[in-house]
């Protein structure tokens, strides 16, 4: 298995990013797929899942709204659409397919570590939100 995510970046408050995460080696089309986020010095924070045919989505409290999470199974690809980005979305973020472990996410939801919740993950992808 393997998950790459990229498009992370600096960007000013206010401002747009599009994170993009290329899974292979399971069959991402049956996945349900998740984004979360690690902030500076903090646990992690789930952000978004959606369901393996893309048609239902879910978001935390922190960025319902702002943030959009799509999915193209012909590419292999999850995406998640980042606008009216703040200083407390800066934080590295992962992409990881949902496992029996993952939690019964709400509004919120955090944890300590990746491996509580997801079997794979990747590398991650920095977002800094600065002026």
């Amino acid at each position: 298995v393997q998950l790459v995510e990229s498009g992370g970046g600096e960007v000013q408050p206010g401002g747009s990013l599009r994170l993009s995460c290329a899974a292979s080696g399971f069959t991402f089309s049956t996945a349900r797929m998740n984004w979360v986020r690690q902030p500076p010095g903090k646990g992690f924070e789930w952000v978004s899942e959606i369901n393996s045919g893309g048609e239902t989505t879910r978001y935390a409290s922190s960025v319902k709204g702002r943030f959009t999470v799509s999915r193209d199974n012909a590419k292999n690809t999850l995406y998640l659409q980042m606008n009216s980005l703040k200083p407390e979305d800066t934080a590295k973020y992962y992409c990881a397919p949902r496992s029996t472990r993952s939690g019964d996410y709400g509004d919120r939801y955090y944890f300590s570590s990746l491996s509580l919740e997801y079997d794979y993950w990747g590398v991650g992808t920095q977002v800094t939100v600065s002026s």
